[in-house]
This record gives structure tokens, sequence and C-alpha cells, in this order.
């Protein structure tokens, strides 16, 4: 008989903190470009087209670098890339500053979003090993972790550029992100590829081989329900400050609570999130927590005042907080999947709900108005919730305090 104090692992490692560092300066070097925009957009004289499109090549980067990170996790592991792409973050900063012409600022807004959403896909895989070793959630405090370097990285280069200017502000939080590297540097889990082998027979009784069709119908069922699950974030950053102008009437700085009221919760409830899930079990989780956004996008879609819109948006904030990195977790530990692939698979799809879900959005509300918009993504999140029981792959390995 085990002792029980014995099998319980620590709350806190080493290893726990280098990537919960990592999470942190990926949101703070994603937080730092939006106060940017402005100054960029001058510098070149961009029009909102031109911006867009120029802004599109930071997605384009992001989605192009996951599959390949994906398959380098899968061949050297995760620690390497997270390392590696982390370290040449430093300089996406500073080259965006120093772009003066527009093709110069398109690669490097390509890289820029090559190395964040490349990093993306390696920190995630990282945070999936480091919960294997732990037996223990710590994915949406992970998540928590980004959102908050967000908003640091948002509102203290905003101060920042308006002190200092934009290029002492690009190398101060170059510099930061440097120090964020060195210190997680030894720290980050080692995690080498498993062998094949080991790959095949992953989570399955008796060392059976899983079937790949199977495993592959999986990993693709999860990417569809981490993209429904970011689409509802994508309408309300692109759209909630717009539908409470025109719809609700709302003041300007009223309007701006939308998606603030829904970013606040989201990173307090990831905060929350892992302790939730150790204790009702992802699945419940997952069912709970798409259940909340569902009622707090229905209320923000009927509401009859911008100060009610507000609270809906709000508890779709409680709601949505957990089930991607839910979805993340349950990709990593998918039998019969190499671990890079499907996480990059998964991120790959979800963040193409936020790149380009928003466009849609925008085309479907010139002709129906945001209201029925808003009042539409809960039937859309009722998809994820019909097929929650993939979401049990993320309790995968001993529970804290058991035998």
């Amino acid at each position: 008989m085990t002792v029980q104090a014995a099998s319980t692992p620590s709350f806190v490692s080493p290893q726990r903190l280098a990537v919960s560092l990592m999470f942190l300066a990926n949101g703070f070097l994603v937080g730092s470009w939006a106060p940017k925009i402005p100054e960029f957009a001058t510098r070149l004289a961009l029009d909102e087209s031109a911006l867009g499109l120029m802004i599109m090549c930071f997605g384009i980067g992001s989605l192009c670098a996951m599959p390949l990170v994906g398959a380098l996790i899968s061949r050297r592991g995760s620690r390497l890339p997270v390392l590696v792409l982390a370290a040449i973050s430093v300089t996406a900063l500073p080259l965006v500053t120093m772009a003066s012409t527009i093709v110069s600022a398109a690669c490097a807004l390509f890289l820029f979003g090559a190395v964040t959403g490349g990093m993306d896909v390696a920190m995630n895989a990282n945070a999936v090993e480091v919960e294997k070793r732990m037996h223990r959630a710590i994915m949406s405090s992970c998540h928590g972790f980004w959102s908050l370097g967000g908003v640091a990285g948002a509102g203290l280069g905003g101060l920042a550029i308006a002190w200092f200017g934009t290029t002492a502000h690009a190398l101060a939080a170059a510099a930061l992100i440097a120090i964020a590297v060195v210190l997680a540097w030894p720290r980050l889990l080692s995690d080498p590829p498993p062998a094949a082998s080991d790959d095949a027979t992953a989570g399955t009784a008796g060392g059976r081989r899983p079937n790949l069709f199977t495993a592959g119908a999986t990993v693709w069922l999860t990417g569809i329900i981490c993209l429904i699950m970011m689409t509802p974030e994508g309408a309300i950053l692109d759209w909630g400050a717009l539908y409470m102008r025109q719809e609700l009437g709302a003041s300007p700085a009223l309007s701006g609570l939308a998606f603030g009221a829904f970013s606040a919760a989201m990173a307090t409830m990831r905060f929350l999130g892992d302790i939730v899930r150790d204790r009702l079990g992802a699945v419940t989780t997952f069912r709970v927590s798409a259940g909340l956004a569902m009622i707090g996008l229905g209320a923000a879609g009927l509401a009859p005042s911008a100060e009610l819109a507000v609270i809906g948006f709000a508890v779709a904030g409680l709601g949505l907080a957990n089930t991607v990195p839910i979805a993340f977790s349950a990709a990593g530990n998918l039998p019969g999947m190499p671990q890079g692939v499907a996480i990059s698979l998964v991120t790959f799809m979800g963040y193409s709900g936020i790149l380009f879900a928003p466009s849609v959005i925008g085309f479907i509300a010139e002709h129906t108005g945001f209201a029925p918009i808003y009042l539409g993504l809960p039937v859309l999140v009722a998809i994820p919730l019909a097929f929650s029981g993939l979401m049990r792959h993320a309790d995968r390995g001993e529970r804290p305090g058991t035998d």
C-alpha cells in the first residue's frame, strides 16, 4: 500500500514555473504589439484596408509555423523549440519597429507571427508533459499567465510609448523577454520524444495498437471543438464594442468594457480552472464551462441595455476560459497520435477561429445586426458540448493524491 503523502505530487515545481513564465512572456509579446499599431500604421501611411492586410501577415506567419513546429516536437521534444523560438522572439518587436518599407514590415510581421505561433504550440506541448509528470492539471493557469502577460504588455506598452517612444518601448520589451528566457532555460522540462513503440501503445489497455483512423478523427474533432470555442472570443474582441455602440447606444467608455469584462473574467477563471478540473474532472468541467458560455452569449444577445450586455460578456468569459486549455490537454494525451502533431493541428484550427471567423461574422452582421450573431453563437457552442466526452483524454494519468 502506497503512503498517501508520498504519492501526492507537489503543487509547484521548477518545470511548472518555467513553462508558466514562457506563457507569460508570449502573452506579453503579443500584448506589447497592440499599442504599437497606430504608430505602425502612421509610419507606413497605411489605411484601414492596408493595415488589415499587414496584420494578416502576422496570422499567416502563425499558421505556417504551427504544423512545422508540431513536426519538430514529434522528433525532438518540446523543450528545444520553446527555448529557440522564445530567444528569436526577442527580436520581433525591434524588427517591426525598425521596418521602414511595406515589404520589410510585412516580413517582420510574418516572422513575428511565426515565432509567437510556433512558440504557442511548443509551450502547450511542454505544459502537457509537465501535467503528466505532476499528475495534476496546470494548463488553465498557464493560459491564465498568457492572459496576464497580454494585459501587462498592452497596458505598460501604451505608457512606455507615450513616455519614451516606440524604439525605447521595443527594446525594453525585448529585454524583459530575454530575461524570461534566461530564467526559464535551465528549468524548462526536457521531454525527449517517446519511442515509436510507446506512441503506438500509449493510453491503450494491454498495449493494444490503437486504431489510427480513430485517433486521426478524434484529433480533428478536438480541433473543431477548439475552433468553435475560440470563435466567440474573436467575435467579442472585434465586434463587441461596435455592437454595444450601434445597437445598445453605449458610450465609448462603456463599449470598451465588452472585451474588457470578457477578458478579465476569462483570466480570473483560468487561474481557478486547474483546481476545478482536478476536482470535477475534465469532462464535467468542460460541460459546465460550455453551459456558462452559452448562457453568457445568449444574455449578451438578448440584453436590453449595454450594462446587461457587459454582464453577459463577463459570464461568457467565465465559461470559455477553461474550454480551450482542456482541449489542448486532451489533444496532447490522445493515444496513438504524436503529441506535437496533435497539438499543432488543434492549435492551428483553434486560432483559425480567432483570425478568420470575425470576418465572416462581420459579413453576416451587415445583413442581420450583431444581436442575432451573439444569439446564434450558443447554438454553435452546443456542438462541442455534444462531443465533450472527448475531453476525457485530458484526465489521462494518475489523479493527485491517489495510490
